[in-house]
């Protein structure tokens, strides 16, 4: 009998069963006053737990048209923009400001490493720039930037909107508007959330709602912020068809979230991540991000001498855990393993021990047992 896979790439993550529950509801017309009352909530809830004082956003669309709403509603062409680059997704930023006209320079990393919060002032004492873009937790890399020691930055630069890519970060590492002076934060529904792929979800404090008024029409019609703030107001508008069944799931997750309680979901995340790199190094594995900045979202692994990614993935997954391989420079040289949302000790345990088993498979050195003992002595504590 084949085991049953568990799902531990870096996104889309395991989907519990109220919120699959949630998304198998009969599908009703997005005017049905129920929905409404619904999306109108989660739109609610939402700027609450992010402590936003301007605006949020839930729309049918992924990460990607997120961080290009974000530009587009605080930029125009000629505007230089900051990008602050941790990895393979924080240069995504680069192609969507060339496209839009903008000046962008780019303040990049070594892969597993930070940009200096004191180079990213010198730059910005350089210019004046219209926006600068932070990616919270990079996928490729595992790399957690400090983003409330930029924002404490920030408050020298008022001029300038402070973006932050959460895609692979909100609600499993904290995030506050207010109290870390960002300007807009985004994510996606399939990482810390728990929910399948297809929602984006954007808050946009005060200073980054008058930047888009400043700028009178602009070039991009879906992602405006003026075409959706009345909709966010008042769902039962209409502009565009919101994904419904997946605003119900959504909301599913939040109710778990509020239960569990951020602060004790963020202590879990760090608390899981711990002892998962922990075990990982015992049994030979090196993790790319240094230590001082690791995400307790993912973990970006690479394999010891000898190791062969795809045959390893391919064990690895008839074992029963699919992860993601690495990218750019580190593909073929690393895997990615996923452990944020919904995920509990089980899972914990059962991923451990599975990479235990295709090391063995694989002809790698493995002591049995010794990986799946740190995790389960953590979880005992």
């Amino acid at each position: 009998m084949k085991p049953r896979k568990l799902l531990m790439i870096p996104g889309p993550t395991p989907v519990s069963r109220s919120i699959q529950d949630e998304m198998g509801r009969e599908t009703v017309a997005f005017g049905d006053p129920e929905f409404v009352k619904d999306y109108k909530e989660l739109v609610s809830d939402l700027k609450e737990m992010f402590d936003c004082s301007g605006e949020s956003f839930v729309l049918a669309g992924t990460g990607t048209m997120a961080m290009e709403m974000a530009i587009a509603n605080t930029t125009k062409r000629g505007d230089n923009v900051l990008i602050v680059s941790h990895g393979f997704f924080g240069d995504r930023f680069i192609d969507i400001c060339k496209r839009k006209g903008l000046n962008a320079d780019v303040l990049a990393s070594e892969w597993g490493e930070i940009v200096p919060v004191e180079e990213i002032r010198a730059q910005l004492e350089k210019k004046d720039y219209a926006a600068i873009t932070v990616t919270h937790v990079d996928t490729a890399t595992g790399v957690c930037a400090p983003i409330e020691e930029i924002g404490t930055v920030m408050k020298d630069f008022p001029n300038t909107v402070y973006i932050v890519d959460g895609v692979c970060a909100t609600s499993g590492v904290a995030e506050s508007l207010d109290k870390m002076g960002i300007d807009i934060l985004f994510t996606g529904s399939q990482k810390a959330f728990g929910v399948s792929p297809g929602l984006m979800m954007l808050w946009a404090n005060p200073k980054a709602v008058e930047r888009r008024k400043s700028l009178g029409d602009i070039p991009e019609y879906y992602v405006d912020f003026e075409k959706w703030i009345p909709i966010m107001h008042d769902p039962s508008k209409y502009f565009a068809t919101p994904a419904i069944n997946l605003v119900w799931a959504l909301k599913e997750s939040v109710r778990i979230i509020k239960e569990e309680g951020l602060e004790n979901r963020y202590q879990r995340h760090a608390k899981y991540a711990s002892y998962m790199q922990e075990a990982l190094e015992v049994l030979g594995f090196r993790i790319l991000a240094n230590k001082d900045h690791r995400a307790c979202t993912l973990s970006n692994i690479i394999y010891p001498d000898g190791v062969d990614d795809a045959q390893f993935r391919k064990v690895l997954a008839e074992e029963g855990v699919q992860v993601a391989g690495g990218l750019a420079a580190y593909a073929g040289r690393m895997f990615r393993l996923g452990h944020m949302g919904n995920i509990d000790h089980h899972d914990l345990v059962s991923v451990i021990a599975a990479i235990e088993r295709a090391m063995g498979k694989c002809g790698v050195p493995v002591e049995y047992g010794r990986g799946v003992g740190i995790v389960q002595k953590g979880l005992s504590q």
